[in-house]
């Protein structure tokens, strides 16, 4: 499953995890099978629809029914355009990640870090992700002109412009850089925001502070009972009458915040 955009602090004698029930561990195996048959379901078909050249529906079922098998009801408001779009979406773990897939069949710009994590990478290449690199700024250009070219498919492109997760209630500051290969955009391709919040269990769920993604997997894996999603897809607007890269983000932060 790919993780939100954090790295695993070091584990601390001082923050020991919680004693875990008996049941709590067998409601994580349990949905550790379901995830692994669905894998093994998946894969073939995936890949049987690449060989006779037919454009594979299949990361895009593996990884809404992922967000199933951990807990998450997606309940949609608002119609995400199809093609030609760059969603901005506020981050409040790795389940955003299967959600909006899920929904929008998106592929995502992640950090370079996860193209060489071992299966994680794997799995972010069957959904064409995009990996950068922020900190190499001799390959900037480069970066910004991978993902270009994957606009210039049409493909849907997912950014989390927050580049970290947050708590849910409140927005971080959106990194401009973020919205580079919108300046200037490409032709007939237009933003449309996605303000995702987790109900009631938001709080619960929301990876922040020093948790590490184990940690936190581990958790929602034995997290009982399902949670409803919310994903609300706001209207979309058109980048090129933002005003560059700075007003691009503030726009999509407006939209999400009203």
């Amino acid at each position: 499953m790919p993780p939100a955009h954090r790295a695993d602090p070091p584990a601390t004698a001082s923050s020991p995890e919680e004693p875990v029930s008996l049941v709590a561990r067998g409601r994580m195996v349990a949905r550790l099978g379901a995830l692994l048959a669905l894998l093994l379901i998946c894969v073939p078909l995936h890949y049987g629809w690449l060989v006779v050249g037919l454009r594979s529906p299949w990361p895009r079922r593996f990884l809404g029914a992922v967000a199933r098998i951990v807990g998450a009801r997606a309940r949609i408001v608002g119609t995400p355009l199809p093609r030609d779009v760059v969603f901005v979406s506020n981050h409040l773990s790795w389940i955003d990640i299967m959600l909006i897939a899920g929904a929008t069949g998106s592929a995502f710009v992640a950090k370079a870090e996860l193209a060489r994590t071992p299966l994680v990478g794997w799995l972010c290449r069957l959904n064409d992700t995009i990996f950068v690199d922020r900190a190499d700024r001799m390959r900037i250009s480069e970066q910004v002109g991978r993902l270009r070219a994957a606009l210039a498919t049409g493909r849907a492109v997912t950014v989390f412009p927050e580049g970290t997760t947050g708590d849910g209630v409140s927005l971080l500051p959106f990194k401009a850089g973020m919205f580079a290969a919108l300046d200037p955009p490409p032709q007939d391709v237009l933003v449309q925001p996605i303000r995702l919040d987790y109900g009631a269990a938001t709080r619960e769920l929301a990876w922040t502070g020093a948790e590490g993604g184990t940690s936190h997997a581990r958790r929602v894996l034995r997290r009982r009972g399902s949670f409803v999603a919310t994903l609300r897809l706001l209207d979309p607007f058109d980048p090129a009458a933002a005003g560059g890269r700075k007003g691009i983000a503030a726009e999509a932060r407006r939209r999400m915040e009203d």
